[in-house]
Parts: C-alpha cells; structure tokens; sequence
C-alpha cells in the first residue's frame, strides 16, 4: 500500500462517526487525510451532530463532538490529493452552495480519482453535477437529489456500499466497514 494524501471536506453538523471513523482509519493505516471547511483554517474546530436511528420514520439528531480541522481549506489545491472524503450530516446542505467547494468535488471526477461518500454527502455531489450515469446510494431521503441529478440511486442495506467506478457510496455509518474496505480497495488500484 502506498501512502495516498486524501481530502475530506467538511463543515459544521457534519456527522460525527462518518468524519471521525474515516479520517483516523485511513491516518490508521498510512494515509495522511486533510480535513478542511470553508472559512476556516487549521486549528479551529467543526461542530458534529450524532445521527441515530431510534425507530422513527427518520434518524434523531444530538450534538456530537467538536472535530478539529487540520489543513485550512483557502490553501488547498485538490491537485495535490489523491482522493476525497464527503461524510454525511447537514453539512453538505450548506457546503453544496460554495462554488469553491463544488470545484473542488469536480476536479476528482474529472480526474478519476477516488472518491468517498456517505449519506448526505450525495447532495454535494448531486449539486456538482457529477452524478450523471453513476450508481449512487445515500441516506435514503437524498434518493431525489441522485435521481434528478441523473444517477441511479442504489437501494441497499444501511450496512451496505456500492463502487461505482471511481465513486463509493453508503447509505449511513453503519456501512463503515464495507464502505471504507470499497474505498482502501480503490485506493489500493491508483
């Protein structure tokens, strides 16, 4: 395995497990992962949300841990990374409207890089228009985003992923292992 650099663009009420679990699994086993937010910069701190399900029609939501970013976002150019990580949450519902960001997303799928994604995180990819011809799953009430976006959305187990050629995606944190497994394979081929 060689040492990838990978980006993982976050921001407030992201979700704490699908920033927390990647971003020390990957440094776990040799990657160097940058997680940055628009208009802050290494060193300053996110706010998570836990996202659970309790048995309601959709997951309940509690205030999870302060993440600490450690690469600021005004300096980054995704050139330098060999791949990406979007966790779910309500971040991307804000993320998806900087244009900065949407660039970003973009050069991965322009360059066929790897990229990761996790349940809201199809809202940011559905808003960069990269979703065209792609299998996507996503936290099932994103199934709208991926399908108007031109996407298939992929109804699988909330334990489940789906790779679809540069791109893997899971419905929620329950699918940590198999998504971060699809996504260390995809790593592994570049």
């Amino acid at each position: 395995m060689t040492n990838k650099k990978i980006l993982m663009i976050t921001g407030d009420f992201t979700e704490d497990y699908e920033t927390m679990v990647p971003f020390q699994a990957l440094q776990a086993v040799g990657h160097t992962v940058h997680a940055v937010c628009p208009d802050k910069s290494a060193g300053e701190v996110v706010a998570t949300s836990i996202h659970d399900f309790e048995g309601q029609q959709t997951y309940s939501e509690k205030r999870g841990h302060n993440f600490t970013l450690n690469a600021s976002f005004a300096e980054i150019d995704p050139a330098q990374y060999d791949a990406l990580v979007i966790p779910g949450g309500r971040a991307p519902e804000y993320l998806r409207l900087n244009e900065a960001v949407l660039a970003m997303v973009r050069h991965f799928f322009t360059e066929n890089k790897p990229v990761a994604s996790i349940c809201h995180g199809a809202q940011l990819l559905a808003a960069a228009g990269v979703l065209e011809g792609k299998c996507c799953s996503a936290y099932p009430a994103c199934m709208p985003e991926v399908k108007q976006s031109g996407g298939t959305y992929a109804e699988i187990a909330i334990d489940a992923a789906v790779t679809d050629g540069n791109l893997v995606t899971a419905p929620a944190w329950p699918a940590h292992p198999a998504w971060l497994a699809q996504f260390m394979d995809l790593l592994d081929q570049t």
